[in-house]
């Protein structure tokens, strides 16, 4: 998206790729890293959504980063991230490669389109998450189908239902204007049928533990040996906009 976006506040989805549960368990770690990554800077933020798995890992979590210029400075994480590792779900301790996706979106309040309430498809079900003691009693999680661009939107993260409607909705507004932008790049039968494989040759940032530890992001070139530094939120090492960052941090 275009830097017209940049003082918005921020999406920021994580999407397990190709590696099965290292994958899923690699969606926890860099949840957990962006989690740090927030707290350090004193940003507000929450869970919107989260699919967990059965080894304390993630299909998928969604955040929502309420913080004036986070879309400036989190944009630069949109990519596949790549992890190297000894898996700790191997037998024989073998060598894995697995990938996540993260996904980057300006929170859009108004937006410049309009689209027809009859192409969107409501569905109202009971959270699974935080919301409250009427969680698990009424249906007050929230998914949002936009059928002409097969586009779905969850979110289960407010107590009541119009609330969970209304954050859903301008995450699913932000969706519809990232495709628009890139509609001007390419053909919309492409937007609709391909995606970018979440896997090998494509990764924008590549996380190695074994045989050496580097995180290094193919998009800037900027390189760092301080892994275990980076997984605790310090992105700044890896950062473009580095000294920008340093204003925020809490001392």
């Amino acid at each position: 998206m275009t830097k017209d976006y940049d003082q918005s506040q921020a999406v920021l989805n994580i999407y397990a790729g190709v590696g099965g549960k290292d994958a899923e368990d690699w969606v926890g770690i860099l949840r957990r890293m962006y989690e740090k990554f927030f707290k350090r800077l004193g940003w507000k933020y929450f869970i919107v959504d989260e699919d967990p798995n059965e080894h304390n890992g993630y299909k998928f979590v969604s955040f929502q980063v309420q913080q004036k210029d986070a879309y400036k400075f989190l944009k630069w994480e949109k990519g596949v991230h790549r992890l190297v590792r000894i898996s700790p779900f191997s037998a024989k301790k073998l060598r894995h490669t697995s990938f996540a996706y993260v996904e980057i979106l300006p929170l859009i309040e108004r937006p410049e389109f309009k689209i027809n309430e009859s192409d969107i498809k409501v569905e109202f079900f009971r959270s699974s998450g935080p919301g409250g003691q009427n969680v698990n009693k009424l249906e007050t999680a929230v998914r949002l189908h936009y059928k002409p661009l097969n586009l779905t939107v969850t979110c289960q993260s407010e107590r009541y239902q119009h609330r969970n409607k209304e954050l859903a909705l301008k995450i699913l507004y932000s969706k519809i204007q990232n495709i628009l932008e890139e509609n001007q790049k390419r053909e919309i039968d492409e937007l609709k049928g391909k995606k970018i494989e979440i896997g090998w040759g494509n990764q924008t940032r590549s996380y190695v533990f074994d045989p050496y530890q580097l995180v290094k992001d193919l998009k800037t070139g900027k390189e760092t040996r301080k892994l275990e530094n980076v997984l605790d939120g310090e992105l700044e090492l890896i950062h473009p906009l580095a000294e920008d960052l340093k204003s925020f941090m809490i001392k």
